[in-house]
């Protein structure tokens, strides 16, 4: 039977996406693995806090409360639990950072030890291979912070006795992807020094134990894995894109590395967290790979070089979870599905969904549309979520209402997948252009490369181009176009409102305002990463002050809503408070939510359901609409 149609204004349109269905809506899937016959995946509860759970394609949860998988390693974190083919979890638990061994049906035990007389370290990027357990281990207690690639006895030995942690390699810098050899006599891993990020800069290296290391000249390596005892992958951009890459192993004599089916495409992007696998061999030679240019193709690669695409719903973030023989599992999102896990066979093309990915109604949900705008440091690329609702439309004479969506990072992007936060603002009439300006990922180093020393200028000129592009095309009422960012998107929220006469409203997240502030509070890993997007202090101090929103926040006159996670320590709460100070100086409309126990990023249910419902409440005020 057809819906029963209706006309009314832009934004008022009935919709059955709630706050509080959306909070639910998609499973956060945080790594998966094949453990014996089961499946097994991390799943973040929003209803329980946010709390990270492990569960089995049996249905069972396997996690209970109070416990949670999240690491703090690099604030960030990831990679906070593995499995064995038994059925034993190890996992990161968030409270005190410990690592946990918990057989099934058994409580949890520890591996590490305890604090003593405070806080103590912080281990992710966990990875159990022939029965040995490695982790990134970080300690911020220390002067100056120590990290590390140590490896954890599996008995229970050092949680009494530290001295039976085995330490690889530990010191000032930065490590990720530890990868034991099949043949358990070398060590793999990436490294940085922190003077730059790791998409910038970061080295292999292959150590034998007794300071012998096999340093591999690389740009910005990613995720090495051994092929077998003499052949080693990674990935590496060399050419300006991330392509996968063979090294040939005597010992520790390496070859010079040879490429694997380089393509006009990324495999792997910002290494923000531990737990990120964009591809995996399979035990034949063959290799399943993600590639990103904008959105994600899964493809597998012969041995003879030769490239197939594999037909899978995930087009969106994807992560090559695990292997199997030929069954991979893939978690991440999708055009025309929701975010989820999937379990696909290379040889058959089968597809296997595990946990979320069902498909969308198109008729509510319909596939981004993916532009390239004019901009003027070059091509900008966006995703265009037009208003869709297969029972209202509006008035012929009526143009819509837009939000400027601007991803965190800024080194991330987004790959116009389906989303439910989405819908909720188009299904109500609301469109919404989710903008990967000029410094994202998935477009190749050198767009990546045109925020270097630029942040707060091209990031705004891009999404002031987007604005304008949406207007002058006829798609969006030029005086209804608002923007809303998280973190680094919060910042260039606040930056093009400092500019004016484009966006009648803008919605910051946790938004940065002064880079003085950001600076001062910032945590190990970002520590220099303002250096190379603005400038070194002092010698740029003038730029820092001249580029931060807060300087000009007397040219804001618009309304501004502000929300921000009492516990944040990467962008704390003072950055949005000096924001809302000065705006209720001025007497400009102004709203300030500050969210107990939340940090950088909402987790909790509720806080996820007020966020959104302000938002809209918030837009039908600016915009002259009731939702």
């Amino acid at each position: 039977m057809p819906q029963p149609h209706a006309t009314s204004p832009y934004g008022t349109w009935s919709s059955p996406f709630t706050a509080t269905s959306i909070a639910s809506s998609a499973p956060r899937i945080d790594g998966a693995r094949f453990v014996g016959d089961e499946i097994w995946w991390g799943e973040s509860i929003p209803a329980d806090g946010g709390r990270v759970t492990v569960r089995s394609s049996t249905g069972d949860a396997l996690l209970p409360a109070p416990w949670s998988a999240r690491s703090r390693v690099h604030e960030y974190g990831g990679g906070a639990w593995t499995a064995d083919a038994d059925g034993t979890l190890f996992f990161v638990d968030a409270k005190d950072q410990r690592v946990y061994r918990m057989p099934r049906g058994a409580e949890p035990a520890p591996l590490t030890p305890a604090a003593q007389g405070g806080a103590g370290p912080s281990h992710g990027g966990l990875r159990l291979q022939n029965g040995r357990l490695l982790a990134v281990r970080e300690d911020a207690t220390a002067t100056p912070h120590l990290r590390g690639i140590v490896e954890i006895p599996t008995d229970g030995s050092a949680a009494a006795d530290e001295t039976a942690i085995r330490v690889h390699i530990q010191g000032t810098a930065f490590f990720a992807h530890p990868a034991l050899s099949p043949d358990g006599t070398r060590i793999a891993w990436v490294e940085w020094s922190g003077r730059r990020m790791p998409w910038q800069a970061a080295w292999l290296r292959v150590s034998s134990g007794d300071d012998a290391f096999a340093n591999v000249r690389t740009r910005a390596a990613l995720q090495p894995e051994w092929a077998s005892d003499t052949e080693l992958l990674y990935a590496d951009d060399p050419g300006g894109r991330w392509a996968l890459h063979r090294l040939k192993l005597d010992g520790l004599r390496a070859s010079e590395p040879e490429p694997i089916a380089p393509a006009d495409a990324d495999t792997g992007y910002g290494l923000w967290v531990l737990g990120n696998r964009w591809y995996q061999p399979l035990p034949d030679g063959r290799i399943v790979t993600v590639r990103t240019n904008g959105s994600d193709e899964v493809v597998v690669i012969d041995p003879d070089g030769s490239v197939r695409p594999l037909e899978v719903p995930a087009t969106a973030h994807v992560s090559v979870d695990d292997v199997s023989g030929a069954r991979v599992l893939l978690s991440g999102g999708g055009a025309t599905v929701n975010a989820g896990l999937w379990c696909v066979d290379a040889d058959s093309g089968q597809v296997a969904r595990i946990r979320g990915g069902a498909a969308t109604d198109e008729a509510w949900m319909p596939p981004a549309g993916q532009l390239t705008i004019d901009g003027a440091h070059g091509p900008v690329h966006a995703f265009d979520y037009a208003p869709a609702n297969p029972t209202s439309s509006a008035p012929s004479e009526e143009l819509p209402p837009y939000i400027v969506f601007v991803h965190g990072g800024p080194t991330a992007h987004v790959a116009g997948a389906a989303s439910a936060a989405i819908a909720y603002y188009t299904s109500r009439g609301i469109g919404v252009l989710d903008v990967n300006y000029g410094g994202s990922t998935g477009y190749g180093r050198d767009y990546r490369e045109r925020l270097d020393h630029q942040w707060g200028i091209v990031d705004v000129d891009d999404v002031l181009a987007a604005a304008r592009d949406l207007a002058a095309s006829g798609r969006a009422d030029p005086a209804r176009i608002a923007i809303r960012g998280s973190s680094a998107g919060g910042w260039t929220v606040l930056s093009a409102l400092v500019r004016g006469g484009v966006f009648a409203a803008g919605i910051s997240r946790y938004g940065v305002a002064d880079l003085r502030m950001l600076a001062q509070d910032s945590h190990d890993f970002e520590k220099h990463y303002i250096d190379g997007l603005v400038g070194a202090l002092p010698d740029a101090e003038d730029v820092y002050i001249d580029r931060s929103p807060l300087t000009h926040a007397d040219r804001i006159d618009v309304p501004v809503l502000l929300l921000q996670g009492e516990d944040d320590r990467v962008v704390p709460p003072s950055q949005s408070q000096a924001i809302r100070d000065a705006l209720a100086a001025r007497g400009i409309p102004h709203e300030y939510v500050l969210y107990p126990g939340e940090g950088h990023g909402f987790r909790r249910a509720e806080t996820i359901v007020d966020a959104l419902e302000r938002e809209l409440a918030f837009l039908g005020q600016a915009f002259g609409f009731e939702a």
